[in-house]
């Protein structure tokens, strides 16, 4: 699956101050799975990410454009086959928005900067939000606190 660096630490003030105009430079700034799930909003195979199994302290970020959106405080296991957390980093990090489908309407997690499909979040997570936002790991990549 997806190449999950762990990267050197990056304030959100060292964000790029631009983001791709066009789906070609989004296709050579991500990977092939990054640009599935972010772009495409696709979604990888259970199980499959490496970030699954991270128990380190640090942040998880944008894989698209590098904004810290969940730490590692707020992760657990969900037992899904996908990272999980109860909450983002920030209240604004992540944005939602309705996702119709054949199995009803989910709630679908995007990241507040780029846009970025993230995963989705669902009403049966643990305290203290009881939320459990479901994420591709493909659409993350993970900072080690030093």
């Amino acid at each position: 699956m997806g190449d999950h660096r762990v990267r050197s630490n990056m304030s959100d003030q060292q964000l790029p101050d631009t983001l791709p105009d066009t789906e070609a430079e989004w296709r050579e700034r991500l990977s092939p799975d990054a640009y599935q799930i972010l772009r495409e909003a696709g979604t990888e195979p259970r199980y499959s990410s490496d970030l699954l199994d991270v128990k380190s302290d640090g942040e998880f970020r944008c894989a698209g454009c590098g904004q810290r959106l969940f730490t590692s405080d707020e992760k657990f296991d969900s037992g899904t086959g996908w990272p999980s957390f109860w909450a983002p980093a920030d209240a604004d990090a992540v944005a939602t928005e309705a996702d119709p489908g054949l199995l009803g309407t989910r709630t679908e997690v995007l990241c507040s900067r780029c846009e970025g499909h993230l995963g989705h979040v669902f009403d049966d997570g643990p305290d203290p939000t009881g939320k459990r936002y479901c994420i591709n790991g493909d659409a993350l990549t993970f900072e080690a606190e030093e």
